[in-house]
């Protein structure tokens, strides 16, 4: 996936920086402050139908119910949403690879391929490229809202916002720095972290940081395997837990059936794997699949947990194949260009990620009912940790800010133009200012909008199931 970008390698960084303080008359940096929708905005609940027509029926309203838990939880499902209001307002044109659903819950412990625990984004169902001031959009008013979600005062959620976009300023300007190889190779590996925050960490953040830590290490792949897979007659299965996970064989018309999608799901994920990872692959043979309900904005996507063993029941692989549509994004970017979402999806995540699952790739799948879909594949789990930001204090919270919008700086740095980004932003804290005005006025937009699901579930508009 190539970003279009305002430069060439021919401009120098003195003309680069040029670019970045010429979009400043395109949108200057106070303009991103307040939000307020149109009068005659589109009504949210049909957004959020609308996605919901091309999901698995039964677990609609399994969705709709998670959304209605908090509006912190609404809107993490409602990335949909805040496109469609970011799409008529303002932007830089300064074009990075977006994460598309920047939430302060798709920060997380990740692993590396070298067995190093990183801090990075994990969920990039939404990326496409466009301008960065929506990810950072998305990221602050995910703090301004996690904040009066724990019943912290004005004050406090903005000093999280402020932390979080000043931390994405100055890392961008550090990366402006950089050289190019220099910004490609950057991880924020955990120990590093530690290193560099210890002087901001009181006694309580050090112990939760090496509790959150040694936490990450132990969700591995085999613990997954204990937790989800279960001795059988025909050996090791997926334990059914309907409709949260629901055995293959449970949904398929037959056992024919049932051993086409075995073989079609794997068969052409295979081809997008480098050959080296292929030779990996083909030490394991599939032996069960099943339907995994996932996440909050996910659910009802269909997600599959595919359980393969290698020289014996205690070598197991778990892989995770989740339905790939099209990116919430599309429809305000232009579209994109990708005949396969799949693809979409873990291109963009290799755009922006440090380091990538060794068995991310993609596949297309006919499914029972005949219609085609798109999937990417990855590890259903690997040291992944995530935070619990309901349980921080203010402190915390702020800290935590301060990593996502460092980490979020770095992610964009690869696939834009650093040097435009910072001199954009620029030295002061006006662009800090008025991202924290937006946080506060979008946390309000979706409170509005969590009450307005609330009324469509109680006149019975939509279906609703706590779970």
């Amino acid at each position: 996936m190539t970003v279009p970008h305002p430069f060439t390698a021919a401009l120098s960084p003195a003309e680069r920086a040029q670019i970045g303080r010429n979009a400043r008359a395109r949108a200057s940096r106070s303009c991103h402050g307040w939000f307020e929708a149109a009068e005659d905005r589109f009504d949210p609940v049909e957004v959020i139908d609308r996605q919901s027509a091309t999901r698995v029926p039964e677990l609609v309203p399994i969705r709709y119910g998670r959304m209605l838990e908090s509006p912190f939880r609404f809107y993490r499902g409602a990335a949909a949403i805040m496109a469609a209001d970011l799409g008529p307002t303002p932007t830089t044109g300064l074009r990075v690879q977006l994460c598309g659903d920047a939430h302060l819950l798709n920060f997380r412990l990740l692993a590396s391929p070298e067995r190093r625990l990183v801090f990075d984004i994990n969920d990039f169902d939404e990326t496409l490229p466009g301008p960065f001031e929506w990810d950072v959009k998305r990221l602050s008013a995910s703090f301004a809202i996690a904040g009066r979600a724990n019943g912290f005062s004005v004050k406090q959620q903005n000093a999280a916002v402020r932390t979080c976009v000043r931390a994405y300023r100055e890392r961008m300007r550090d990366c402006a720095g950089m050289t190019t190889l220099d910004i490609w190779y950057a991880q924020d590996d955990v120990d590093g972290l530690r290193e560099l925050l210890a002087s901001s960490m009181d006694k309580e953040a050090r112990r939760r940081t090496r509790r959150a830590t040694a936490q990450a290490r132990t969700r591995t792949g085999m613990q997954a395997f204990e937790k989800l897979t279960r001795n059988t007659a025909a050996g090791r299965r997926i334990t059914p837990d309907p409709p949260l996970i629901t055995p293959l064989g449970d949904l398929a018309a037959g056992s024919a059936d049932e051993e086409k999608a075995l073989r079609t799901v794997l068969d052409g994920y295979a081809q997008t794997l480098s050959s080296e990872r292929r030779h990996l692959l083909r030490h394991y043979h599939l032996v069960d699949m099943a339907r995994k309900v996932v996440g909050v904005g996910s659910v009802g996507t269909r997600c599959w947990i595919l359980l393969l063993l290698g020289r014996n029941d205690d070598d197991p692989l778990l892989l995770q194949a989740k339905e790939a549509q099209e990116s919430v994004l599309s429809a305000q970017t232009g579209g994109d260009r990708y005949d396969n979402q799949g693809r979409r999806v873990v291109t963009g995540q290799r755009l922006i990620q440090t380091t990538s699952d060794i068995f991310l790739g993609w596949t297309h799948v006919v499914g029972f009912d005949g219609r085609e879909r798109d999937f990417y594949v990855r590890q259903l789990r690997d040291w992944k940790g995530i935070a619990r930001p309901e349980t921080m204090d203010p402190g915390l919270l702020g800290l935590f800010a301060r990593l996502c919008g460092a980490s979020l700086a770095r992610a964009h740095a690869r696939s834009g133009d650093p040097i435009a980004i910072a001199a954009y932003l620029g030295r002061s804290d006006r662009f800090d200012r008025a991202l924290t005005e937006f946080a506060q006025s979008y946390a309000d937009r979706n409170e509005r909008d969590f009450e307005a699901l609330a009324a469509a579930s109680r006149s019975g508009r939509v279906d609703v199931r706590e779970m």
